[in-house]
């Protein structure tokens, strides 16, 4: 079998894992879909020069989160570039009103996951979202099995007490 097939049949299953990892380590839907295709390229490049690994999963998982650091790293050292809609005071043309209400829990949530501490908010990302095992996390995060069970707890704690308004207002 041709390696670009063998390697699309085997990771494209986990397209959708390496899209949901990517969105909560990077703050914008543009940036994620960078992510994901940098991701990609760099498991093709392993997966070319013999790299297979027993499970896709955890392994793009890795691949991506340490893309996102390397990101971050090379980030934090170069100025924020400011999207050109919003340099140029352009408005969207679709209906502002029915996409704020729409995306309005899915903001909550996304500013409750930015608030949370690097390790919770990855922890919470791969075991409780991608639905990797904790052990398939701690693997991709380089921790003990331990402290992901540790950052899950706080992390899920931290959500509840962020949340804790809006569930109680949806229950009124």
């Amino acid at each position: 079998m041709d390696p670009r097939e063998e390697f699309l049949s085997s990771t494209m299953g986990a397209l959708d894992l390496v899209y949901n990892i990517a969105r909560r380590m990077v703050p914008s839907v543009e940036d994620a879909q960078d992510l994901v295709q940098e991701t990609y390229l760099a498991a093709f490049a392993a997966w070319v020069k013999g790299r297979k690994p027993d499970r896709v999963e955890p392994w793009l998982a890795t691949i991506c989160m340490n893309l996102a650091r390397s990101r971050y790293r090379r980030e934090a050292r170069r100025p924020r570039e400011v999207p050109m809609e919003l340099a140029q005071g352009v408005a969207d043309p679709s209906d502002p009103e029915r996409e704020a209400l729409a995306s309005l829990d899915a903001a909550a949530l996304r500013r409750a996951m930015w608030a949370l501490e690097e390790g919770q908010r990855v922890a919470l990302a791969l075991v409780d979202i991608a639905g990797l095992s904790t052990r398939e996390a701690a693997q991709a995060m380089g921790t003990p099995r331990g402290t992901v069970l540790s950052r899950l707890h706080r992390g899920r704690r931290s959500l509840a007490r962020l949340l804790g308004d809006q569930v109680k207002g949806r229950q009124a």
